[in-house]
């Protein structure tokens, strides 16, 4: 780790204060700021969190409401916004977060210039879509989390239904963070073995209705975390920290971080989880990969979906 690396984040609600410790345990910067407009609550996350400084050295943590202390930073992780409710449309709450984004990039960007820039708040495509434009940087540079999360949901329920590692488990979400995003089952595999032709000592390879059983709970999995626990924070803070991790390594690790695209599979101008090279420029280079044509027709179908919602906002 370079002990100079500043990583700040928008936001010490849950998923805000999770990226944190999970920066923090990992020793992934040396420096953690943390931002919010409750001067309070960001003061008594800061610190807890440094309480246990001396289980993280040599990561500092500090923070509080004035947004000066984003200064310099590496890598600036958002995680405020607006939360749905009772009522409230999709739309309507894209609307307020659009609102806030319009106010709040202009100022990180004069505070840290250099900076890469993640978007976890949701909806996180049409959001990171609306931060290039309120930026001017370019799209590598201001991206989404997208389907880091739904894709390591996608592994685990592969590994456990397989008996085996999630490392061996090669297989992603892609499209829309969202009702219409969905499995790459074409290219999906257990090691070198396609997953069409795993097969466990004694059972059959899953069949088409067990996919998309599981692709179905992966797509619903935080409702039933939401339902449980009120919010999802310890899995989302966990792969917006590895995305933080590719960013200052230079890893050049593919993950489907949400980044506006060009020309991706016939796909231009709207932000789309696809597999993506991520390195310390940000969001490098999307990786094309082969669709059968029913994937491909969802993966246009997703692009509809965000880009209905950019034209409905009045950012197109």
């Amino acid at each position: 780790m370079n002990q100079r690396t500043k990583v700040s984040i928008i936001g010490a609600g849950a998923v805000g204060t999770a990226t944190a410790y999970a920066l923090l345990i990992k020793r992934i910067a040396g420096e953690v700021a943390l931002y919010d407009l409750n001067k309070a609550k960001v003061e008594a996350e800061v610190l807890d969190l440094a309480h246990g400084s001396q289980f993280t050295t040599p990561s500092r943590i500090y923070g509080g409401d004035d947004l000066e202390v984003v200064r310099n930073s590496d890598v600036i992780v958002i995680t405020a916004g607006a939360k749905q409710k009772p009522g409230q449309t999709r739309l309507d709450l894209a609307g307020t977060n659009v609102a806030i984004l319009r106010d709040l990039m202009p100022k990180l960007v004069s505070l840290a210039p250099d900076a890469i820039f993640v978007l976890v708040t949701n909806p996180c495509d049409v959001l990171a879509y609306a931060a290039v434009q309120f930026s001017g940087l370019p799209a590598n540079r201001v991206f989404a989390s997208g389907t880091v999360l739904d894709s390591s949901r996608l592994r685990w329920q592969l590994a456990e239904r397989l008996g085996v590692s999630t490392e061996s488990v090669h297989a992603l979400i892609v499209g829309e963070h969202g009702d219409s995003e969905f499995a790459l089952w074409s290219e999906a595999s257990i090691g070198p073995v396609p997953l069409s032709d795993w097969k466990v000592s004694g059972h059959h390879a899953l069949t088409q209705d067990e996919l998309d059983q599981i692709a179905f709970e992966v797509k619903n999995a935080a409702y039933k975390v939401i339902e449980g626990k009120g919010a999802t924070n310890f899995a989302i803070g966990l792969s917006s920290a590895r995305i933080v991790e590719a960013i200052l390594r230079d890893e050049g690790v593919v993950l489907p971080v949400s980044a506006v695209l060009d020309n991706y599979l016939g796909v231009s101008d709207v932000a789309l989880s696809v597999p993506t090279i991520v390195n310390r420029s940000g969001a490098a280079r999307p990786i094309e990969v082969r669709m059968s044509e029913a994937e491909l027709e969802k993966f246009h179908g997703s692009a509809a979906t965000l880009r209905q919602s950019i034209e409905a906002l009045g950012l197109a």
